[in-house]
């Protein structure tokens, strides 16, 4: 856990040294939408799953903005069907450009299902990604990375997701 706060604060922090160099851009909301695989790890073994991820990002300021991040993501290990769904939302940072960095921390809730079980769980995810713009409003999200944190039945769950999908500029 702490390796992968160092890299999301090591991330942040060059994302924040590159907002001032940017050229002004009126571009105030992002909406990302896509595929998502996302390794969860209970406590009793690691499952598989794949899904999406959406999020709408608006810039109040150069290169800062909010965020909020829905995902679920599904899988039948060993023929018994799961899904975990988070919803989270927090600050982003941003480099606004043909190739734009960003990274974000983000703070919520998850809801995990298993043959009709459920529970609801804190959620928070740190990380970041690379967007690149084939037009101005149009691009495609190579890849972001999140390191997704939860705590389901009193156990501490740290989950890697890895998203890409297209990305929309207004």
């Amino acid at each position: 856990m702490r390796k992968c706060l160092v890299l999301a604060a090591l991330v942040f922090c060059t994302a924040v040294a590159a907002v001032p160099a940017r050229a002004q851009d009126d571009t105030k909301v992002q909406v990302f939408g896509g595929y998502s695989y996302l390794r969860y790890n209970p406590t009793f073994s690691d499952v598989n799953t794949n899904g999406w991820n959406a999020s709408a990002n608006y810039q109040f300021y150069h290169g800062l903005g909010v965020v909020a991040d829905f995902a679920g993501d599904y899988g039948s290990p060993n023929g018994v069907s799961g899904s975990v769904y988070t919803y989270m939302f927090g600050p982003q940072v941003s480099f606004p450009s043909r190739i734009s960095p960003f990274a974000h921390v983000l703070f919520g809730g998850a809801h995990a299902s298993v043959q009709g079980a459920t529970s609801d769980s804190f959620a928070a995810g740190f990380g970041g990604g690379i967007d690149a713009f084939i037009t101005h409003n149009v691009g495609v999200r190579l890849i972001q990375i999140d390191d997704i944190y939860t705590r389901f039945n009193n156990g501490t769950q740290n989950s890697p997701r890895i998203s890409a999908g297209i990305t929309l500029r207004f």
